[in-house]
């Protein structure tokens, strides 16, 4: 089977530079197998009543933020889509169904990690829509149907961050000091995460500081994407551990 990740990717800036958090890309990178391609859960593609798979031939790069360091706007992650891949998912999930969009490119949440985990750019990527507007519940039952795919060589990565509040963050300062409510959600999912506790994840409204570190589900969704996928005997392992700009949770894992 293929390993399941969840990467918290931050700021878009992470994608081109080089600190503890990209590093520890690229060194889990080098334990990873080559699979035949990649689906990312990524919080920046939202749907509304609908789920949608992407299937583009040759995904655009989508520029999905503000007006950061140009040089950004200067990278093409130029990967070949999955379209064989996407119709699989659309079989294999039937309720709701699932619609295929042949023409998505990659946001910034999927692009940016991938510039480090699999910097040429040479494996099949497409992506699956968030639906915001269903419970914590129809994402991790969603994601249970994907688990075929493991077996069919797709590498399936929940890009999110666990704790993510734009209002409580330090927009000058990287390494500006993390708030204990911010650690303390961080330290609780971590140890959730490792001990299998899915519904307490899932239910993650009830968890002390969640108003704060998740005012919002988009990022901390791709989470119940990842575990839901996680197998008997099976394990977390984390990879990198910090916070940037104060409060943004950047902690990954990796399962099998």
């Amino acid at each position: 089977m293929m390993p399941v990740l969840f990467i918290g990717h931050g700021h878009p800036l992470n994608a081109i530079q080089r600190n503890e958090f990209t590093t520890a890309l690229n060194q889990a990178a080098a334990d990873l197998p080559r699979p035949d391609a990649i689906l990312v859960v990524s919080a920046h593609w939202l749907s509304r009543n609908d789920v949608a798979v992407s299937a583009a031939e040759r995904p655009e790069t989508i520029y999905d933020f503000g007006p950061f360091h140009p040089d950004l706007l200067r990278i093409t992650y130029s990967a070949p889509g999955a379209p064989r891949q996407a119709d699989r998912v659309a079989d294999l999930v039937t309720a709701p169904a699932v619609r295929v969009d042949r023409r998505r490119g990659l946001d910034h949440g999927a692009w940016t990690v991938l510039l480090h985990l699999f910097p040429t750019a040479d494996i099949p990527v497409f992506q699956i829509s968030i639906d915001v507007a269903q419970p914590p519940r129809f994402h991790y039952d969603l994601a249970r149907r994907l688990l075929p795919l493991r077996s069919e060589g797709v590498m399936i990565v929940g890009s999110g961050n666990i704790v993510h509040n734009l209002r409580r963050i330090d927009w000058e300062d990287v390494n500006a000091p993390t708030e204990d409510w911010a650690r303390a959600f961080d330290e609780t999912v971590k140890d959730l995460v490792l001990t299998s506790r899915h519904q307490d994840l899932i239910e993650y409204g009830r968890l002390e500081f969640a108003e704060a570190a998740v005012p919002t589900s988009d990022h901390y969704l791709p989470l119940l994407y990842s575990i839901s996928l996680q197998q008997p005997g099976e394990f977390a392992e984390f990879f990198y551990e910090g916070f940037q700009y104060a409060n943004i949770s950047m902690r990954c894992f990796r399962i099998g």
